[in-house]
């Protein structure tokens, strides 16, 4: 998936159809000059509805298309027959989408499954025909209901990836490069910030045909839970993810430090980020000889008692494979 390609964020506009007319109809044949009422129901009108779809990933396809509308009911005819539905509008999005309402940002629900339907904007119903109206003292009604108008909503759709595994850390951290080694992913790479501005997806194919899904998350700074710089776009994403795997570099003037700016800024977003599983990648590790990297694991024993780490390279595959097996047995809930 290209990085234009993502899109996470759209604003929405659809309107249901409206219920058809109910029939004002008084029956006649040959020999029946003065029947009385056999007005039908107008049809309801269509409804715009949103689905979830296990095989889309970004909300690209609302990028040009923002406006829904469904069809309207048809009217009523004689003989008591309801007129036709309107067409349902079905809008399929990615899993892990959010609606919102577009004026107070509030929640209205969440699609995570597959073949998910909610209503987004209900069709208006049909209106009753004359013979509904008919009495003792009124055998001939000669009106009918109205249908009754649709729904008009402005909606904002946000994106919250759902991946096995989240991938994160300061910008140029190493994220989109172990991406594209451990995974078949592309991301754009380069040696300054920010260079990931949209989360990139990868397949990390694992031993006997089994594979998890690793998402790099766009770099963090200090102050994102704040929304400072991009903030609030990057860490919705986190929420998502099973595991969270910290990626700081070995050349980083303290690395125990910047853990706990990381961990920081995912607290003061949401606490309950803290209690997902966690692991730290020491990246760049080729830059390091064997004495060096003795000595600094000596350090982080001390520094992350309680939280796994371990040293890899994803420019000279070092620690790949271990890197691999450690994540499948924590989201396998093995260790």
């Amino acid at each position: 998936m290209t990085e234009g390609n993502f899109v996470d964020y759209v604003k929405i506009h659809a309107v249901s159809g409206k219920g058809g007319k109910g029939s004002i109809h008084l029956h006649r044949e040959k020999y029946i000059t003065k029947g009385g009422p056999d007005g039908g129901d107008g049809g309801r009108g269509g409804h715009v509805i949103i689905r979830g779809n296990e095989n889309l990933w970004t909300l690209v396809n609302f990028k040009f298309k923002k406006h829904f509308k469904a069809g309207h009911g048809a009217h009523g005819s004689k003989n008591r027959s309801t007129g036709a539905d309107g067409e349902d509008v079905y809008m399929d999005v990615p899993l892990g989408t959010v609606v919102k309402d577009i004026e107070t940002e509030e929640t209205l629900f969440e699609i995570t499954e597959h073949g998910e339907e909610r209503i987004l904007a209900e069709g208006g119903m049909g209106g009753r025909g004359n013979w509904h109206f008919k009495t003792p003292t009124n055998q001939t009604p000669r009106y009918a209901q109205p249908g009754i108008p649709g729904e008009e909503v402005s909606v904002i759709l946000e994106l919250k990836v759902l991946a096995d595994v989240g991938l994160v850390g300061f910008p140029n951290a190493g994220k989109s490069t172990l991406l594209s080694v451990i995974t078949s992913a592309k991301p754009k790479i380069g040696d300054y910030e920010f260079t990931t501005l949209k989360p990139n997806l990868g397949i990390v194919e694992y031993r006997d045909f089994k594979s998890f899904v690793m998402a790099d998350i766009p770099g963090i700074i200090e102050g994102a839970a704040e929304g400072k710089g991009l903030g609030h776009y990057f860490l919705r994403h986190i929420e998502r993810n099973a595991t969270l795997l910290f990626l700081i570099p070995a050349d980083s003037k303290d690395i125990g430090k910047e853990y706990e700016v990381l961990l920081d800024e995912l607290r003061r977003y949401n606490p309950e980020l803290l209690d997902k599983n966690r692991l730290i990648a020491i990246s760049k590790s080729d830059m390091l000889d064997e004495e060096l990297m003795s000595e600094m694991k000596a350090e982080l024993d001390n520094d992350f008692k309680d939280i796994p780490f371990l040293f890899i390279s994803a420019v000279a595959q070092q620690g790949i494979a271990d890197l691999k097996d450690r994540l499948w047995s924590m989201l396998n809930r093995e260790e």
